[in-house]
């Protein structure tokens, strides 16, 4: 039965390195990729330890006090647990449905525009706002909702209407981060889904066209069933990192505003505001970035199962 065992795997083994010859310009390519990923997402795993460990520099990770789940008892005393969970998934739920609907609505329209001067003037003028520092996004969003010399107020007070201090009501704050959100990333996320369409088999096209087949039902019956694929992959992607907020986004914006933080406090700005200073704390960061990783595996993995039983071709595995 070894014997059989081995002879398989050997089989298996040559295959596989039979596979590789034939690609080797593609094999080549992934090398950069396969590095990237073994030198960021596997040769740190080890540093899982630190959170469940009284972590000092001295003795370094693997010499420090096995405390086991102490770490996590900040969380839970605190009695924040389930709202800086429940603020970071809905934020991240929202940027990901919005995110990807109106960037797919995007690279349709650009799709329609015929003018390549004017197609490549608009694709990066949107995609500008993704190159600006989060630094500097919170001084912009600051000049605009600022009390009572921000750009809006100054607005209502040469209209003699009364002015609004956006940094005294909590619930004014999740739709001007939603919208700072859609802004900044929308024309990133558009590149993704105007390239598949751009792949396309232009000859289906055409023939819809012969056919008699309007830009509406182009669309409709062909662009949209394409991207389909491509929204599925990405969602599940995104699905991952749900429980993982914008940290430069949100401490930018709102910054050690306790008035804010009931809608916009998220488990990172917590953490920090947590472990840094006086109680800076390596472990309980690493603990709640543990915390994260496991709830995003779940919500990866049944969010996978779903989409398998639904439509199996584009599940991730």
């Amino acid at each position: 039965m070894r014997e059989v065992k081995t002879k398989k795997s050997q089989t298996k083994v040559r295959r596989y390195l039979n596979e590789c010859g034939k690609h080797k310009t593609l094999m080549i390519m992934c090398i950069p990729a396969i590095i990237f990923f073994i030198a960021f997402s596997y040769a740190p795993l080890p540093g899982i330890w630190v959170a469940f460990v009284n972590y000092k520099h001295k003795t370094g990770i693997f010499g420090s006090k096995f405390v086991g789940l102490d770490n996590y008892k900040f969380l839970y005393q605190s009695g924040k647990l389930f709202d800086l969970t429940k603020n970071t998934i809905l934020y991240n739920f929202t940027f990901l449905i919005l995110d990807n609907f109106v960037a797919m609505f995007m690279a349709i329209l650009i799709n329609e525009i015929t003018h390549k001067w004017f197609k490549k003037v608009t694709q990066t003028i949107m995609l500008l706002p993704y190159f600006i520092s989060a630094v500097l996004v919170g001084l912009i969003v600051y000049n605009i909702f600022s009390y009572p010399t921000g750009f809006l107020n100054g607005i209502l007070g040469a209209l003699h209407l009364e002015q609004y201090n956006f940094y005294d009501n909590a619930k004014a704050w999740p739709p001007i981060i939603v919208m700072i959100q859609l802004w900044q990333c929308t024309g990133y996320n558009t590149i993704v889904y105007f390239a598949t369409i751009m792949g396309i088999d232009q000859e289906t096209i055409e023939a819809a066209r012969i056919d008699g087949v309007n830009a509406f039902q182009r669309i409709r019956y062909i662009e949209l069933p394409m991207l389909k694929p491509t929204l599925v992959i990405l969602l599940l992607f995104a699905m991952g990192g749900i429980v993982k907020g914008n940290f430069g986004l949100f401490w930018n914006i709102v910054g050690s505003n306790s008035v804010l933080y009931p809608t916009t406090d998220i488990l990172e700005t917590f953490v920090y505001r947590s472990t840094m200073g006086s109680n800076y704390n390596f472990s309980y960061a690493s603990a709640v970035g543990f915390y994260q990783s496991i709830v995003g595996f779940i919500i990866v993995m049944v969010c996978n199962s779903i989409i398998k039983k639904i439509e199996p071709d584009y599940s991730l595995f």
